[in-house]
C-alpha cells in the first residue's frame, strides 16, 4: 500500500516500506517546498514524477552511486583532459543548466517540469543545489545539477550539447568533491554512462548507513569560487 504524505507533515514512511514493483516508489503527495525536500534528501528518498502525475518520492534498492575514490576516467577522456579544450565553472548559472537538464530528449518528455525547476533553483538559493557547468569557445556546452548536504552529494540531471563535455564536467565535479571531503555520489539509478564514469549498486540499507554517518558532517567545499582547469584534475 502507497503512503501518501500529509501536508503539514515532513515525515517520510521508514525506507524498507517502499514498492518493489515499481523498484523503489515510497510516497506520494506532499508538495516540492526546500524544506520538504531537504527533508527527502535527509531521510533517503527523491521525487519523480512526469507532468499530470502525482507528486511521488522513490528509494530504489539497489541504490546506485559513486565514491570518490573509484572515479573512472578512461584514457580517451584523459585525452580530452589534457587538451583543456573545455573550462569548468561552479554555480556560475543555475538557471541555465536546470533548464538545459530539462529540454526533452529523442522525443520524450521530461521529468524536470516548470514546478521541479523553480522549487530546485529556490534551493540554490538558499545554498543547497549546486550547478556544474561546462564551458567551450565561451558557450555552455554541457552541466549538471544536484544537492550538497554534509559531505555527501546528490545528483540529479546532466546534460551535454558536445562530446564529452557531460563527462568533464562530472569528472571535475567527482575531483573537487574528493578533496572537499566528500565521501559518496548519490547517483540515484544506474545509466551506461554513470558506469563508465565508475559507478555501482550498493544496498539500501547500506545507502541509508551512509545517510546516518555523514549527512551531518562538514566539508570544506568552496561553490562559488571555483573553476577548473580540466588538465589539473589529472594531477
Amino acid at each position: 500500500m502507497l503512503t501518501w504524505l500529509d501536508r503539514a507533515s515532513l515525515d517520510f514512511p521508514p525506507l524498507h516500506t517502499a514498492l518493489r514493483e515499481p523498484n523503489g516508489l515510497l510516497a506520494g503527495g506532499g508538495d516540492l517546498s526546500c524544506s520538504r525536500l531537504i527533508a527527502a534528501y535527509r531521510h533517503g528518498c527523491f521525487p519523480w514524477y512526469s507532468e499530470g502525475q502525482p507528486l511521488l518520492w522513490w528509494s530504489p534498492d539497489p541504490r546506485t552511486v559513486l565514491l570518490p575514490d573509484k572515479l573512472h576516467i578512461s584514457r580517451s577522456l584523459r585525452k580530452v583532459l589534457r587538451s583543456n579544450k573545455f573550462h569548468v565553472t561552479f554555480d556560475y548559472n543555475f538557471t541555465e543548466v536546470i533548464r538545459a537538464c530539462a529540454a526533452p530528449r529523442d522525443n520524450y518528455g521530461t521529468w524536470i517540469t516548470e514546478a521541479m525547476q523553480a522549487a530546485y533553483t529556490e534551493l540554490h538559493q538558499q545554498g543547497y543545489a549546486h550547478s556544474v557547468e561546462v564551458w567551450q569557445a565561451n558557450q555552455l556546452v554541457g552541466g549538471l545539477y544536484g544537492i550538497a548536504i554534509g559531505q555527501l552529494f546528490f545528483g540529479e540531471s546532466m546534460f551535454s550539447h558536445v562530446s564529452n563535455a557531460s563527462k568533464v564536467g562530472f569528472a571535475s565535479l567527482i575531483t573537487t568533491l574528493k578533496n572537499a571531503g566528500f565521501v559518496l555520489i548519490d547517483c540515484q539509478m544506474p545509466t551506461a554512462h554513470l558506469m563508465s564514469l565508475g559507478a555501482e549498486n550498493i544496498a539500501r540499507i547500506d545507502f541509508a548507513d551512509y545517510l546516518a554517518r555523514y549527512i551531518e558532517s562538514p566539508n570544506r567545499m568552496q561553490w562559488s569560487s571555483t573553476e577548473i582547469i580540466t588538465s589539473t584534475i589529472l594531477e
